[in-house]
């Protein structure tokens, strides 16, 4: 499996498998039906010397859009951060990018990737209800399986041009970052040093649809994560009742846990999480950069 690039972009993909190399100056080349949304950024350094690269990642079906953020002149393996976006998001949501550069800045590498039927990966956006009927209709464990094995192949390529530390991985989602991460962090196995989860438990409202519950799988998986967690709850979360999330954080084995409760509904974002999240990872990826 490789990185695609587009270079002028007609009907082909080019592959690289050796480096990591941005896109040029047409917009991303697909497998199928191209998007009508205008390009993303190209490969650029952006505020305090952080670089972001667009890239494609070579899997059975269709490419998976990625983005990586390192700082502007990485000299050896950086730790590596996955960042899983929320529902209705995408790899270019504003948390998304404010995160990765706090991370790159921090001398991290930090990628994200398009969720299934978000971002890249659908001609046009779909609102709520089409992109949970969509997972439901395919099979919630499948896409589970699909999305972890999606984020493996990401860092394995990183890992391949040098980039990334094959060692010292960390994983970052809320929400329905948390419903993918968890499969996704038991596939990454040993090189999991933490991870940070949360606005996600084992009951959910009405609001979602009914076919993506899994709850004995997110129990099964999360039980299998051995990596410290960082657990963050909204205690009026909407979606995802409290006694849920709560369940699902007993699941973590690791004593070294962490429960961070705040006050607020689903969407509601604590002024100070992104620092407690940040501190968290260099605690236990820091190691790494000595």
């Amino acid at each position: 499996m490789g990185l695609h690039q587009s270079a002028g972009c007609t009907n082909g993909i080019e592959k690289t498998n050796a480096t990591l190399r941005s896109r040029g100056p047409g917009p991303v080349c697909f497998a199928g039906p191209m998007s009508p949304r205008p390009p993303l950024p190209r490969d650029h350094d952006g505020p305090s010397g952080v670089r972001q690269r667009p890239f494609l990642v070579d899997r059975p079906g269709a490419p998976v859009p990625a983005t990586v953020w390192t700082p502007a002149e990485p000299e050896r393996p950086l730790p590596l951060v996955l960042l899983g976006h929320g529902g209705s998001g995408d790899r270019h949501s504003t948390r998304i990018v404010a995160r990765a550069e706090q991370l790159a800045h921090s001398g991290y590498a930090a990628v994200a990737i398009d969720g299934p039927y978000h971002g890249e990966r659908v001609p046009q956006p779909l609102t709520a209800a089409q992109y949970q009927a969509l997972i439901a209709g395919e099979g919630v464990e499948r896409v589970l399986d699909r999305m972890a094995a999606d984020w493996l192949a990401t860092r394995d390529a990183l890992v391949r041009t040098g980039l990334a530390d094959p060692d010292r991985q960390a994983y970052v989602g809320l929400s329905m970052g948390t419903r993918f991460g968890l499969a996704t962090a038991v596939a990454l196995g040993p090189s999991l040093r933490c991870a940070v989860f949360g606005k996600f438990g084992t009951r959910a409202s009405t609001a979602l649809h009914p076919g993506l519950a899994a709850p004995r799988r997110a129990l099964d998986d999360a039980a299998r994560i051995t990596a410290p967690v960082l657990f963050h709850l909204n205690r009026d979360d909407e979606l995802f009742p409290r006694e849920g999330q709560l369940e699902l954080f007993a699941a973590f084995p690791n004593a070294a846990k962490e429960l961070h409760s705040h006050p607020g509904g689903h969407s509601h974002p604590p002024d100070d999480a992104s620092d407690l999240w940040q501190r968290f990872l260099t605690r236990h990826l820091a190691g790494s950069l000595r």
